[in-house]
């Protein structure tokens, strides 16, 4: 089985559950159902690893430490990007290594998405120039003013349009179950929400021409 690669993006004050809860849902995905499937990865479709600007520790809201798999340099081809959010995009939007980055990834990803504020960073880098999109209630508003042709969605937890983007911190397990969906079939997807106790309540807005 060929499996598909999910690299995580992480930073300082990066909020927890904005990488955590895509990692969980990446992770734990298995096209055989079931408890014990999870014990191995043999029906695993997904490979999942963090990315980093280096190896060193990364320090995430709360003072979480997290050691990143890989950084820039050493990053394997990633198919599915996953830019998250937290206070630390703020600094970030001025990081140009950072953000050569994450465009470079992202032209030869097959999918990009972003949680939160995330959106910021795929905004600056013209990512999302002229399509729908949104973040984080606190911050529709800058995602706006980063770039104006940006049709910001404030009322919808996920947006797909063409890149999938999801609303503040939970909102990245909807996120993740949605491109799992569109990638493996709604039952793989509704049956890894059953595995993680979560219940998918909130609909994907589809992209629009």
């Amino acid at each position: 089985m060929v499996t598909t690669r999910v690299g995580i993006l992480i930073f300082d004050e990066v909020e927890v559950l904005d990488f955590a809860g895509p990692y969980e849902v990446f992770s734990r995905t298995r096209l055989v159902p079931g408890v014990e499937s999870r014990r191995s990865n043999a029906s695993a479709p997904f490979e999942v690893f963090t990315v980093a600007a280096s190896r060193a520790p990364v320090t995430a809201t709360g003072g979480l430490r997290v050691l990143p798999d890989v950084d820039f340099d050493s990053a394997p081809p990633i198919d599915i990007l996953v830019v998250p959010g937290g206070f630390g995009t703020r600094a970030l939007l001025r990081d140009e290594a950072t953000l050569a980055w994450i465009r470079q990834t992202a032209g030869a990803a097959r999918q990009v998405t972003s949680v939160c504020t995330g959106a910021l960073l795929l905004a600056r880098t013209g990512l999302l120039a002229g399509r729908r999109a949104t973040t984080h209630w606190g911050a529709l508003g800058l995602l706006a003013e980063v770039d104006p042709t940006i049709r910001v969605e404030p009322d919808l937890r996920v947006v797909d349009d063409v890149i999938v983007t999801s609303a503040g911190v939970s909102a990245g397990i909807d996120m993740a179950l949605a491109v799992v969906e569109s990638l493996c079939g709604r039952a793989v997807a509704d049956e890894t929400a059953h595995y993680m106790d979560y219940p998918r309540t909130r609909p994907v807005s589809p992209a629009t021409s």
